[in-house]
């Protein structure tokens, strides 16, 4: 979790320095006058008896991380509708669970499979002898090409006789029409291999309408974080995800603005929500069931080779801003300084009289 701050910053336990109006020391490398006096407890007059020792640390260089903690649901991922645009009556369907890959028959229209082709876009218009130079052409020559129908050459937004030849000999492998043109509807294009998780479509529906839920193929994590979040839960970010003592390593694989929340509780924020798929770098490490929540770190920030003492090291001046208080032999003197990021305990700071290896005053 996050540490919260400079407003938790703890009592110290040892006797405090705080502002009165009986001794006055200089704070050299504050650049102010401080008014201190010590403060000590207790009702009844006690004999004056010295000071404990102080606990010191060294001031350190090292990263620090600023890790948020979400929890998020194991699965497969984020649902994504599929629609079909094929013209006809639907006669097969696949089964919740089915795991669909390139070539595979996503569904049938009329008896006729529509298999599956991988791509960054839907095909929009025809593609066949005669077709405009074209990204579509290529979706089509490289997809041909992966399932041993090439004759092209390398894969490219030109079609040729050889392109219409291998669309011809696909087509005669699934008997279908052997038109040498790759119509609309005529397959379905996704970024890769996808898990049906719910059929939303009936047998005699229309082929040209939503047939069902999927999702990655790969066992991850869904979570959702607010829209403020969304830097820290980008595509390809590392994340750490744990449950039952098992922790694993994972990635950020997609973003999705969540539906609005139809009914909100009271006093709910009604900030926009982001479902953010986490694919696991080695699924078998988490061994729980499906829908178990997990705990999720993502890292918000993070700061390489910096200056850092515990955060019970900093002293709140009276004046604004803060201080270290730096023991050298017997002497001690305030610092000024400028904090940075809190992490796990510790603060970054940075100021002109600070360096790695100084002893200071703290209480953790």
């Amino acid at each position: 979790m996050t540490d919260a701050g400079p407003q938790r910053l703890h009592r110290r336990r040892r006797a405090r320095w705080v502002i009165a109006g009986t001794a006055v020391i200089v704070a050299a490398a504050v650049g102010t006058v401080v008014v201190l006096t010590r403060v000590s407890s207790g009702s009844v007059a006690a004999p004056p008896q010295g000071p404990a020792p102080a606990e010191t640390t060294p001031v350190v260089k090292t990263d620090l991380a600023d890790r948020r903690s979400v929890s998020g649901k194991l699965g497969y991922g984020t649902e994504t509708s599929l629609a079909g645009h094929k013209q006809g009556t639907i006669t097969w369907l696949p089964a919740s669970g089915t795991v669909i890959s390139r070539g595979g028959v996503v569904y049938k229209v009329d008896a006729k499979p529509v298999p599956l082709f991988y791509g960054d876009i839907p095909l929009y218009r025809p593609v066949g002898p005669g077709v405009t130079d074209g990204p579509d052409v290529k979706v089509i020559e490289e997809n041909l090409k992966a399932l041993g129908f090439g004759g092209f050459g390398t894969p490219d937004e030109k079609f040729t006789n050889a392109t219409a030849a291998a669309i011809k000999k696909w087509q005669k492998s699934l008997k279908l029409e052997e038109n040498s043109t790759v119509n609309v509807g005529d397959v379905i294009i996704t970024t890769g291999s996808l898990r049906v998780s719910s059929v939303t479509a009936q047998l005699g529906a229309p082929g040209s309408g939503d047939l069902f839920k999927y999702t990655g193929v790969n066992r991850g994590v869904t979570v959702q974080v607010k829209a403020s979040q969304r830097e820290m839960a980008k595509v390809g970010n590392k994340v750490s995800v744990s449950v039952g003592g098992q922790t694993a390593t994972g990635t950020v694989t997609a973003q999705a603005e969540a539906p609005p929340d139809s009914n909100p509780m009271p006093g709910q924020s009604d900030e926009t929500k982001i479902n953010v798929s986490i694919a696991l770098d080695d699924p078998a490490a988490i061994t729980a069931a499906d829908a178990t929540s997990v705990d999720v770190r993502f890292t918000a920030d993070s700061r390489s080779g910096v200056l850092a003492v515990p955060v019970g090291a900093l002293l709140a001046l009276a004046e604004g801003g803060y201080a270290v208080e730096v023991v050298e032999g017997d002497k001690h003197r305030l610092v000024a300084v400028k904090t940075g990021l809190f992490s796990d305990g510790k603060v970054e700071i940075s100021g002109p009289d600070v360096r790695a290896g100084m002893q200071v005053v703290t209480t953790s």
